[in-house]
């Protein structure tokens, strides 16, 4: 449903002179199928080492990424984290708050 929500957005996040991405602790071969079945225009990281998800924050419990947006400005700094990512509005979120905290429109 986020995948989805995010495609669905596309035209206003791309707006935005941004990277955008997804990332799963699920496999290259798993991410690449799953970004084609759900025709994502965007990349789905792998990380299923985990490592990358350890060093943000977001593995839980149960070895899965949280739904955590991460909003990092061009310098590098973490601007904000959404740790209420909605999965069905997860696109309009998304561009709301890049609007909010002032990320250049392309």
């Amino acid at each position: 449903m986020q995948c989805k929500a995010l495609r669905d957005s596309a035209r206003e996040i791309q707006s935005f002179d941004v990277a955008y991405f997804m990332a799963s602790v699920d496999t290259l071969e798993d991410n690449t199928a799953f970004a084609a079945e759900h025709e994502a225009g965007f990349p789905i990281l792998a990380d299923p080492t985990k490592s990358m998800t350890t060093e943000y924050g977001v593995l839980s419990a149960a070895g899965f990424a949280n739904r955590w947006t991460y909003y990092i400005g061009i310098d590098g700094k973490i601007l904000k984290i959404d740790k209420e990512t909605k999965p069905a509005t997860a696109g309009k979120d998304l561009t709301r708050t890049m609007g909010e905290l002032g990320f250049p429109k392309i």
